[in-house]
């Protein structure tokens, strides 16, 4: 039995081809597959959150047979047939033009993350990194680079959060199942469900993968759930970021070194490696123990490592990378050291930094010894990444450290709205998709007609306040116990009015309080009588996060505060469904991140794609984003001695003396034209700049063609 067959138990032959792109992702940013499952079932279409394979597992067989006979589903359908067929094959790619004698060669590029953003179907992401990593794996796929994604199976996710009357997040475990999921159990002829083991504090542990494609990109997902493993260690995989340090440690060696031998076991031969951040850099240990027992000196080996190694880091803060102490390392890899023909010195040292007191292995410092090809994630964020990591380079000048910049993007056809894509439709042809790496498409959104983009932006924004308001109503059903609960979740929101959205991990550097520094001022604010404001929160503290719980207990609080009249909601859960409408539907992004803490921030960008202008701290991507027309920022203060102060003044400021009266200036039918301007600019920059199909661009012109190539491991990488 095909696994099609075992998700989707009846399709009609005429219509069978729904099954393989109901489980392949490619339809989420495909508009007329997602218009085609709509047509299937349109309230099971939004009661099962855009999920295919939930729907054509529901639906009535009478209705499937009924749409096998439909003219108008069968036209769209058998386009949809002529589409995925297309993008499943790798010839006529952008890839293959651009870097022939590389993809002749048929090497792959293995893509390494904790955590997967791909769709909320599958929760196996927490936040900014994960759909980071997903919006990288689609435009992959949308330009034919050869990547093969590497994570973990969370069989229980993220966490599911709930508030308490008080404010203070309660995280419960998201179990989803799996046969709602793209997800298969990768299973070899002949062979035990398990594909590798790797030893670790003295145990073998057994590992299985399970796969679910992403357009061209299949994405294999570690699991250690199986009966051949000691009982603890079959929930190693269960839950992202969760169970302390001794787990995280095991999490990132099941990663890194399982990773490695399950792409082996598979016949996978990646031509270059790509760790997203330092969580998997044990990968590149593993690969150099592979070296080291076939014979090769150690210098030999780093070098052979090093030459086909891509390592983006992501954190600016020197305290927010993985360390861990000797002694837990060792107990985690065992003697390893010994096959490989090195001391335990030699393999501790490298990652041992070279300015704290020894006795810590950092993962981040492991990496940049083991890549020849490092980044930041934003220019900004190359600079400082250059001046942290300087004492790896003793030798040279902070501008000559080794570490670009690879700015992040997202992926347009996720994130753009249908109602925006359809506007664009009317003004450039239905063809203008091959276009947009036109700088000149993007500058003719200048002269779209005010009055049709008004209308789309308030469509989108009465659809976001209709979700909020039946968000409220499910979740009162299901979880509330007080009517309260109802007011602070956007119930009482109103279209019409200027409208704030702030959607993201509560971390204490993207200061989420902050605009709640002087109460009286903002109060004056939100509840003007003839020019209002209210603002929608949402996102997730991490468990172990005290004081990031604590600010999301102080936000919420203010929900509640009948002085405030309603005009601060917070609306609970935040995934990747929740995101599309926020992006899409508030008037004006905000974003309020400590500099330098900041190191790319990809929503303000997903929101300017949809007409959304951006007001923001000039950090990550808006440092250079940012360009006077698109949005608002609040500039350095002289004395960053009181940075919180000088930043909430400014953005007090910034909304009486600007914001607001922009908005609210209207002609004689409504219509905000100096409001739209600030609209089309954060569209024109978002498009020709920050799109992650410019950003998979820069990674296979800059990193991944030369990787694979092979370039010689003593050349420097490109400086950013």
């Amino acid at each position: 039995m095909s696994v099609d067959r075992v998700k989707i138990p009846y399709l009609p032959e005429r219509i069978a081809g729904l099954g393989p792109v109901a489980t392949n992702l490619s339809w989420s940013w495909s508009r007329n597959a997602r218009h085609l499952f709509a047509l299937v079932d349109e309230p099971l279409w939004h009661l099962t959150r855009h999920n295919p394979i939930s729907i054509l597992r529901r639906v009535a067989p009478e209705r499937l047979s009924e749409l096998a006979r439909d003219p108008v589903f069968l036209d769209l359908y058998d386009r949809v047939m002529s589409d995925f067929k297309r993008d499943q094959s790798f010839d006529n790619t952008w890839f293959k033009g651009r870097h022939g004698e590389v993809a002749a060669g048929g090497g792959t590029i293995a893509y390494f993350c904790a955590e997967f953003g791909l769709h909320n179907s599958v929760p196996i992401y927490s936040g900014g990194l994960g759909v980071l990593a997903g919006d990288h794996c689609k435009s992959s796929s949308d330009l034919g680079i050869p990547l093969v994604g590497i994570g973990l199976y969370y069989t229980r996710g993220y966490f599911d959060q709930k508030l308490r009357l008080d404010g203070w997040q309660e995280d419960s475990d998201e179990v989803f199942d799996v046969v709602n999921t793209p997800l298969e159990q990768v299973l070899l002829p002949g062979k035990e469900p398990w594909l590798t083991k790797v030893r670790t504090f003295g145990r073998d542990i057994y590992l299985s993968a399970w796969r679910m494609h992403v357009g061209r990109v299949p994405v294999y997902l570690i699991d250690s759930n199986l009966e051949q493993n000691d009982p603890a260690d079959r929930d190693l995989t269960s839950k992202l970021y969760t169970g302390g340090p001794d787990v995280r440690l095991r999490q990132e060696w099941l990663l890194g070194v399982g990773g490695v031998r399950i792409l082996r076991a598979l016949n996978i031969a990646p031509a270059a490696w790509h760790a997203n951040e330092g969580h998997a850099a044990f990968m590149h240990l593993e690969r150099l123990r592979e070296h080291l027992e076939v014979g090769m000196s150690f210098d030999e080996a780093v070098q052979m490592v090093r030459a086909s190694s891509v390592f983006t880091t992501h954190t600016p803060v020197p305290a927010g990378h993985d360390t861990f102490s000797f002694q837990q390392v060792e107990q985690c890899a065992g003697p390893v050291w010994e096959p490989m023909g090195i001391t335990r010195e030699q393999f501790l040292e490298i990652g041992q930094h070279p300015t704290e007191s020894e006795g810590s292995f950092h993962m981040t410092v492991c990496a940049l010894r083991l890549s020849r090809y490092v980044n930041g994630v934003a220019r900004r964020h190359g600079e400082v990444s250059r001046q942290i990591w300087t004492p790896l380079w003793p030798d040279r000048e902070v501008e000559k450290v080794p570490i670009g910049h690879v700015t992040n993007g997202v992926h347009k056809a996720t994130w753009m709205s249908r109602e925006m894509m359809a506007l664009f439709d009317h003004h450039f042809g239905h063809d203008w998709g091959s276009r947009v790496e036109d700088p000149a498409l993007w500058e003719e959104v200048l002269d779209f007609d005010d009055l049709r983009l008004w209308e789309t932006h308030v469509a989108l924004k009465n659809d976001l306040m209709n979700f909020a308001r039946e968000q409220a109503r499910r979740r009162w059903a299901r979880h509330w116990k007080e009517a309260t609960h109802v007011v602070g979740a956007g119930t009482l929101l109103n279209p019409n009015t200027l409208t704030i959205g702030f959607a993201r991990r509560f971390a204490t550097y993207k200061r989420a309080d902050l605009i709640f520094s002087d109460i009286e001022r903002l109060r004056a604010l939100l509840v003007n009588n003839s020019r209002p404001v209210q603002i929608i929160f949402a996102g997730k503290a991490h468990p172990a996060d005290t004081p990031g719980k604590e600010i999301l207990r102080t936000v919420y609080g203010y929900t509640r505060d009948p002085k405030l009249e309603g005009r601060v909601a917070f609306i609970e859960d935040y995934d990747l469904h929740l995101a599309h409408r926020l992006v899409q539907g508030v008037d004006l992004w905000l974003n309020l991140p400590r500099v330098p803490m900041e190191a790319s921030g990809t929503s303000g960008m997903k929101a300017a794609l949809n007409g959304v202008p951006q007001l923001s701290t000039l950090d990550g991507w808006w440092h250079e984003g940012y360009d006077g027309l698109n949005g608002w920022a609040i500039p350095p203060a002289a004395s960053r001695a009181t940075p919180d102060e000088w930043d909430a003044g400014r953005f007090y400021s910034l909304l009486e003396e600007q914001v607001i009266p922009l908005y609210y200036a209207r002609d004689e039918r409504g219509i905000p034209h100096g409001w739209l301007q600030k609209m089309k600019h954060a569209i024109r920059v978002a498009g020709q700049q920050f799109t992650s199909r410019r950003m998979l661009q820069n990674y296979a012109d800059q990193y991944y063609a030369p990787a694979m190539r092979g370039a010689l491991a003593g050349d420097d990488p490109p400086i950013g």
